[in-house]
């Protein structure tokens, strides 16, 4: 679970690098620690011999974040609300949720093993003299 820490790390860095603003920053903070937290939990099963990939890349003003894990996958389609009053009181169930809302796009590939988190406009773009 120290990988928790090391994921605020690499944003913290990131975004002062980068100049991203406070929500932008809460945002990308939030929704990487819930991607990171499910991969471990969910996806690897608290192994520790299975790792977790964090992969960044900017175009232009946007951020993106992959996060692979080693395993099986999940139905990323039939995730319970966990907003409905059936759910409302469990202690679990909001990473995907969380994440949804706070990234501008989020989507899952490889069977659910690799989340793909954007965020539109998080990068300030520097205006050219001219």
């Amino acid at each position: 679970m120290e990988g928790i820490t090391e994921v605020e790390g690499l944003i913290n860095s990131l975004c002062e690098e980068l100049g991203v603003d406070e929500t932008h920053y809460g945002e990308i903070l939030i929704a990487m620690t819930e991607a990171v937290n499910n991969a471990i939990v969910h996806g690897n099963k608290l192994d520790i011999s299975k790792m977790v990939e964090v992969q960044v890349s900017t175009n232009g003003p946007v951020l993106e974040f992959r996060i692979a894990d080693q395993g099986p996958g999940f139905d990323y389609e039939n995730i319970p609300d966990p907003t409905s009053p059936e759910n409302i009181e469990k202690p679990n169930g909001r990473g995907v949720f969380l994440m949804r809302q706070l990234a501008d796009t989020c989507t899952f590939e490889e069977l659910g093993r690799v989340a793909v988190l954007r965020f539109e406009n998080a990068v300030p773009q520097v205006e050219q003299a001219g």
